[in-house]
Order: structure tokens, then C-alpha cells, then sequence
């Protein structure tokens, strides 16, 4: 399990790394809210413990950029206590919120709950143009031809369709289809899109699968 932790004051965020790094999970820290906004966009978390003071970016405004694009559980870790903050916290989108200074064993509880809740069930159907994917059958059509993909095609077009005319980044792309760190000097990405064009999207029209040079690909209607 991944979990990104979004904390400026260097003790705590060392407290909580070690803690949870202890405690059998994978920790990535950021500390001021620009950085904690690069990870979101370009990695794929379980669960994302999130303070509210931050530089840079503030934890109101990393929550909404984070809602837009995924569910992943937050909990808010903040010294701001008022009623009115908590409440502002959980109607943003927040699944969570403690208060500091806090115990150990109540935030670790807390992370252990959220996790076992799961992400929102998934959709099975995805659809841009002709182009279809059941994701319970496991089956990929394009104008009404069934199409052959190997694992890691089907699960790179899974990803490309559920965050459709998102542009991905290869390093977001790497870490989820292959769970790998992105080398820029590989070009795993780059060969497995241009395989994965061959079969879905060049014998076809309209193109589906679009490069934005030097960001990284996207799958839309328009390039």
C-alpha cells in the first residue's frame, strides 16, 4: 500500500515516514503543497495524509486538485482545530480529519479503516467512438471487431480510457501498468503505445490515442 504524505514540518513528516514505513506501508513525502500537486498528478496513491498549512499550495486547494482527478482517501492531519475547519475539510471531499498534536495508534487506526473501506467500485464499460472495453470480460472491440491485447496492452488502455483526454505522463503511465519507477532512458512506454496504436487506432478512424510532445499521451476525440 502507497501512501503520500503532504507535511511541511520536517519532525512530523520524519515521524509519520518512519511510522508508517514500520508499520508495513510505502511512504512518499512532500513538504509544501506544489510538490504533494506533482505526485497526485503523476502517481497513483492508496491513501493520501494531507496537512492543511502549507507553502506553496494550501491543503484546501491540494484536496480539490486531488478530487478532480481521483478518489483516493484523504485524511486531514492539521493543528486547525476550529469546528468550522473540520467541517470545511470534510465538505470539500476529505474522508477524514484529525487534529495535532495526535497519538500514533489513533492516526494509524484511522489509515488502517480507510484503507479496508477500498476505492469506489470501478466502472466495467468504457466507450470513446467505436472504440469499446469490458473490463469484467476482459474483451476490447473497435467498430465492431473484437481485438487480441496481451495484459499489459488491455491494462494501458484501461488506463488511457478511464482517464480519457487526461494527458498522462510516461512516468504515471510506468507506474501503473508496469508498478516500475519511469527511466527516462527506456523507452518501455514509447513501444508499448506504438503497439498498442497498431491494433486499436491505425486501422481506424477517427485517431484515438494522442502524443502532447513532451508531456506524454492521452486518449480523446480531439488531439
Amino acid at each position: 500500500m502507497r501512501i503520500l504524505v503532504v507535511e511541511d514540518e520536517a519532525k512530523t513528516a520524519d515521524y509519520l515516514s518512519k511510522g508508517l514505513g514500520e508499520s508495513g506501508y510505502t511512504v512518499q513525502v512532500a513538504r509544501n503543497g506544489l510538490d504533494g500537486q506533482h505526485w497526485v498528478q503523476e502517481f497513483d496513491f492508496d491513501l493520501i495524509i494531507l496537512d492543511v498549512m502549507l507553502p506553496g499550495l494550501d491543503g484546501w486547494q491540494l484536496l480539490q486538485i486531488i478530487r478532480r482527478r481521483c478518489a483516493t482517501p484523504v485524511l486531514f492531519l492539521t493543528a486547525r482545530d476550529a469546528v468550522q475547519d473540520r467541517v470545511k475539510g470534510l465538505e470539500l471531499g476529505a474522508d477524514d480529519y484529525l487534529i495535532k498534536p495526535f497519538s500514533y495508534a489513533e492516526l494509524l487506526a484511522r489509515v488502517r479503516t480507510l484503507l479496508r473501506r477500498g476505492p469506489p467500485r470501478e466502472t466495467e464499460h468504457f466507450q470513446v467512438a467505436d472504440l469499446q472495453l469490458d473490463l469484467l470480460q476482459r474483451k476490447v472491440s473497435r467498430a465492431g471487431e473484437r481485438i487480441n491485447l496481451t495484459n499489459k496492452e488491455f491494462a494501458l488502455l484501461h488506463l488511457l480510457l478511464s482517464r480519457q483526454g487526461e494527458v498522462l505522463s510516461r512516468a504515471l503511465i510506468a507506474s501503473h501498468v508496469w508498478q516500475m519507477n519511469f527511466d527516462s532512458d527506456t523507452n518501455v512506454v514509447d513501444v508499448a503505445i506504438r503497439r498498442l496504436r497498431a491494433k486499436v487506432d491505425d486501422p481506424y478512424q477517427p485517431r484515438l490515442i494522442h502524443t502532447v510532445r513532451g508531456m506524454g499521451y492521452k486518449l480523446d476525440l480531439q488531439p
